[in-house]
């Protein structure tokens, strides 16, 4: 029995294309857990033998071809597996699983939210209706019985709802993940199940704090033009248990990157 769990929440924008780097970070980083967004495989395509042969035995995932795509990996076993399905659109973005942890299981729910396309007007934009109307079915489901246990959420959501969340505020208030309606929406769903923003929690509001910066700029790192797009929710009977979160910022940096770093959140029973 195990009172430590060490999670990593990374958005890999290609399982296989970056499987290099999943293995150096963890052989560097060790998890217990890692949750993976944007797989883009379908499961019989998932590269089980690698994840094995670095010692991580059990694997849920939630996957399809060439695009989305969730999977949870860990070295300790995993129960309680469950897909759900958002929006009825047949898209792979969110596995459940429970993993024990002080002799208790804890939910451990892993999101890819839409990122909502470019317009963010949801009359204009098909795909940035379907972001509102996944985040609202979120918002009416993670009450209740999902939060009256020990549960962590994890993944990216594709929202950057504080200030200083982005690299502008003033600038990215027209840009989506970042607008009105889209950041009160966030935090709708959050408080509906009274969800611990955990980096938040370990990072003043008033610092900056981003997990992704886009490829397009020459020197990601110089311009620091980030925003933080993934996150760690906290169930209340989870909340005295977090210890720390942290991005690995730089991962971003390692060869063939994801846009997105991973963070790593500690826990202690």
């Amino acid at each position: 029995m195990t009172n430590r769990l060490k999670l990593v929440t990374w958005n890999i924008n290609s399982v296989r294309l970056r499987m290099p780097i999943v293995e150096r970070l963890l052989a560097e980083v060790q998890p217990d857990v890692l949750c993976l967004q944007e797989t883009k495989c379908p499961d019989a395509n998932f590269p089980e033998k690698a994840f094995k042969a670095a010692g991580y035995n059990h694997i849920a995932i939630n996957g399809q071809k060439g695009y989305h795509g969730v999977a949870t990996v860990s070295r300790l076993p995993l129960s309680n597996v469950e897909k759900r399905e958002f929006c009825q659109m047949g898209d792979s973005r969110h596995i459940a699983v429970d993993v024990e942890l002080a002799g208790q299981a804890v939910r451990v729910h892993n999101f890819y939210v839409p990122a909502g396309g470019d317009e963010p007007d949801p009359e204009k934009n098909d795909k940035f209706d379907h972001k509102l109307k996944f985040m609202n079915e979120m918002k009416n489901w993670l009450t209740g019985p999902e939060t009256a246990k020990p549960a962590v959420l994890v993944g990216d959501l594709n929202v950057a709802p504080y200030e200083h969340d982005v690299w502008s505020h003033k600038q990215l208030l027209k840009v989506v993940s970042h607008t009105p309606i889209e950041t009160e929406l966030f935090e709708a769903v959050r408080e509906s199940g009274n969800w611990l923003d955990a980096m938040r929690q370990f990072t003043p509001m008033e610092e900056k704090l981003y997990t992704w910066w886009s490829y397009r700029a020459k020197d990601w790192s110089k311009a620091d033009k980030g925003r933080r797009l993934d996150h760690v929710w906290v169930s209340d009977p989870l909340k005295s248990a977090i210890k720390s979160t942290e991005v690995l910022r730089d991962a971003r940096g390692w060869e063939k990157p994801s846009d997105h770093a991973p963070v790593v959140a500690d826990f202690v029973m």
